[in-house]
């Protein structure tokens, strides 16, 4: 090929090209003007009142009638801020509120659904009685439940780990009850948890280092646990330092309620029993499910407790189960047990 000149064929055909170009975009520049003086020329047609109008057509809507429009003037105008969907616009809001009168106080520790003269009609089979029933619509109590004489306001964490107050749950019978094994015990208005229980009598703490010698308890692995009759809950509350958030329940037995002192101590729980019915938690949901001598049956009704435990478990979760250990024969006296029991169990 030749070396292009400026006199070349090539170079004349490409502006002639841009040449025709130029009236194109200036038609299109030109209608871009045009269009933009009409959109003003016409906004600026329409009255300030109108477009307050406009504007605020919402709130003077909501307005009752004979009532005089607001100034169009922005400063002057009231926003309407007031809710209008609800049933009845013309009717006062007080109406139809129910008001509650406080009840006796024998009900102070009343537990909806855990009322132990109803529970008396239930079966023992499974322990169906110590589940949740409720009363029937005219029975529901219609009433404020009085707290404790004396309540006050619980201890903050990470005090309350080891304190309540007396007056909150004023029962001693645990304390009694379950002095050898050190669940809780009496120090003038307050209760302490010394972490002590049935099967760790050196401490929760120390029980749950023995359990980390087995799995990993620290390395994230293990976030969530729940604990199956859980007593006052001590196993959980030493287990929130570890950064894994436990779950704890147990029936509304003899003791009142344990679960109380749990709540008392600011750890998660709530009443509730393996029976009849499922746990009320979705399939997969713990990490890691404990049971200390927590007196479920587990060989029982064809292991449908086990079961159980395996659908809240995770793939791969662990189960800890710990009973009576091996030297009961020595201490069946301390813990108020026969030696058949304990041989059975």
């Amino acid at each position: 090929m030749g070396k292009e000149y400026n006199g070349s064929p090539k170079l004349h055909l490409l502006a002639d090209s841009k040449n025709r170009r130029i009236p194109w975009y200036l038609g299109v520049f030109g209608l871009c003007v045009l269009f933009y003086f009409l959109g003003s020329w016409k906004n600026a047609r329409i009255p300030s009142t109108d477009m307050a109008k406009t504007n605020l057509g919402v709130c003077n809507s909501a307005a009752p009638k004979g009532s005089s429009s607001p100034s169009p003037s922005s400063s002057s105008v009231k926003l309407d801020f007031d809710a209008h969907h609800t049933v009845g616009s013309n009717e006062s809001l007080t109406e139809g509120k129910m008001t509650f009168k406080p009840c006796s106080m024998k009900y102070s520790e009343y537990t909806p659904c855990q009322d132990p003269v109803r529970s008396r009609k239930y079966s023992r089979e499974k322990l169906m009685y110590r589940e949740r029933h409720c009363p029937a619509k005219n029975d529901v109590l219609k009433c404020l439940i009085p707290a404790p004489p004396g309540y006050k306001n619980p201890f903050s964490c990470p005090r309350s780990r080891d304190y309540a107050w007396f007056a909150n749950v004023p029962y001693r019978e645990l304390t009694i009850e379950k002095a050898v094994q050190n669940w809780i015990q009496v120090e003038g208005d307050k209760f302490r948890f010394p972490g002590g229980g049935t099967m760790f009598p050196r401490g929760a703490d120390a029980y749950i280092d023995d359990i980390n010698n087995l799995i990993p308890l620290t390395d994230g692995s293990i976030r969530t646990a729940i604990d199956t009759g859980c007593g006052v809950a001590s196993w959980g509350a030493y287990l929130l330092k570890r950064n894994i958030l436990t779950m704890s329940f147990a029936p509304r037995d003899t003791h009142e309620s344990q679960v109380q002192f749990a709540l008392e101590r600011g750890v998660p729980a709530m009443i509730g029993i393996m029976a009849t019915e499922r746990m009320p938690y979705p399939a997969r949901s713990f990490d890691m499910a404990h049971c200390s001598r927590c007196l479920i049956p587990w060989k029982g009704y064809d292991g449908i407790y086990l079961l159980e435990v395996d659908r809240v478990l995770r793939p791969g979760g662990y189960w800890i189960l710990s009973g009576p250990p091996i030297n009961w024969q020595k201490h069946h006296r301390g813990w108020e047990r026969t030696p058949e029991d304990l041989k059975a169990e």
